[in-house]
């Protein structure tokens, strides 16, 4: 919705002089559309064509049960699961995630994750990071806000204009860099600045970009900076964002094919709208979708819950990979997938599993990575990591090189002034690269 706001006097069409061409407020914090795209001046990488979508599975999923069962352990530690195979020798799933199964040639599940803290918070799954780390500062920035930072807050794409980085369920945080780097949400505002305002044609938008470039043309040439063709420039992006309308289009599930709602599990799974919209609005432009799935916090009922989460987990996510092949953008799009901490490996007095950091999980798909293979285990227990460990943020390093941001060469500036690296551990997982 285009707003145009003023204290002062207003037309007769009742729109306001004051703020003139103020473009929606597509950030958090009051900030315009217009505003939001200036951080594009202050990018200093170029976009390298790849994206993510990021799921955030809130409350720390059990390792044990999805992708490192132990079949030969004792009960009280193995579970009620059973494994079932893949299309991939030697890789085995639950038995709840047939689907997927049938697909392992085309992902990987790292199964020795080191280095997660015991911390109910998206943080780690959203930045690689503890969430302790420069909190005083604001706290380190999602991978979506580094790659806002790098690449610029919006780009331009076939169809039109669109965010680099969109947060679908308030699952991540923008840090130290603040909030012109945090990813759009579409709540029902958010939706809203995506279109024209009802008294607003096309035609008479123009009109009025006309007139505002009128009022400035004493300004701008006495201005020896370049600064007014610059706003010029980030008023026609944000422009263009609304009027393209591509990206409100791609926020739109209804445009979608039943058949292929339901193949997603929607709209009997309300989590598997996210999905859809993911993988809509990668094709859109939007350069990283994050969204969170909760439910994974299992003290008690481990197993009865799963035997529910897992199946829909199960079928959403086989149809986003499936749906990005068939449409040629799986290589382009890094499906990243993970949790808090793993669980317990021996099961408690109520059927469930507490909070585990020592071991944990990875999941990735697409995006241009060797796959079809697993990546270390945990011990014949499932306590720790035995095989290859595999520290959080060396998944986040080789994600980062993939997009064309080297973490050995880039860092970020804090509100300090100070130089912080994107990540302290550095290395490469040299079996998907």
């Amino acid at each position: 919705m285009l707003n145009w706001f003023g204290n002062s006097s207003r037309f007769c069409d009742r729109v306001d002089r004051r703020d003139f061409l103020r473009v929606g407020t597509l950030a958090t914090g009051g900030l315009t559309l217009p505003g939001l795209l200036r951080a594009e001046s202050a990018a200093g990488a170029a976009p390298t064509g790849k994206s993510i979508i990021n799921i955030i599975l809130s409350g720390g999923p059990t390792h044990m049960d999805t992708f490192d069962l132990k079949p030969e352990a004792p009960k009280e530690f193995r579970g009620e699961f059973l494994p079932t195979a893949t299309n991939v020798p030697g890789f085995e799933f639950c038995e709840h995630m047939p689907m997927l199964a049938t697909m392992a040639d085309r992902l990987t599940a790292i199964r020795s994750i080191t280095g997660m803290n015991n911390e109910h918070t998206n943080v780690q799954s959203d930045t690689g990071w503890p969430a302790r780390s420069l909190d005083s500062l604001g706290g380190r920035p999602s991978i979506g806000a580094v790659m806002s930072k790098f690449g610029g807050a919006a780009q331009e794409t076939v169809h039109g204009i669109a965010p680099t980085f969109v947060d679908l369920t308030s699952a991540t945080r923008p840090g130290f860099l603040g909030q012109v780097y945090a990813g759009y949400r579409p709540d029902s505002i958010g939706r809203q600045n995506l279109t024209l305002n009802s008294s607003v044609s096309e035609a008479r938008l123009g009109n009025r970009r006309d007139l505002l470039s009128g009022f400035d043309r004493l300004r701008r040439d006495i201005d020896g900076s370049g600064m007014m063709n610059a706003l010029d420039s980030f008023t026609e992006r944000a422009v263009g964002m609304i009027t393209s309308g591509e990206v409100a289009r791609a926020l739109d599930t209804r445009l979608e094919d039943p058949r292929t709602l339901d193949r997603y599990g929607h709209p009997t799974d309300r989590d598997a709208e996210k999905f859809v919209l993911a993988r809509r609005l990668v094709g859109a432009g939007v350069r990283c979708v994050a969204f969170a799935i909760g439910g994974w916090d299992t003290h008690s009922n481990n197993f009865k819950s799963l035997s529910d989460k897992l199946p829909r987990l199960d079928r959403a996510l086989s149809a986003l990979i499936q749906d990005l092949e068939a449409r040629g953008q799986l290589d382009d799009t890094i499906i990243m997938m993970s949790g808090e901490f793993g669980r317990t490996p021996r099961v408690n007095g109520t059927a469930g599993r507490d909070h585990w950091p020592r071991a944990a999980f990875f999941f990735l798909a697409g995006g241009g990575f060797r796959h079809g293979q697993y990546i270390g285990s945990t011990n014949r227990l499932g306590e720790y990591a035995q095989d290859r460990p595999v520290h959080l943020q060396h998944v986040f390093t080789t994600v980062y090189r993939q997009l064309g941001i080297d973490p050995e060469v880039f860092h970020l500036t804090d509100p300090n002034g100070r130089p912080q690296y994107l990540l302290e551990n550095r290395e490469v997982i040299s079996e998907l690269v």
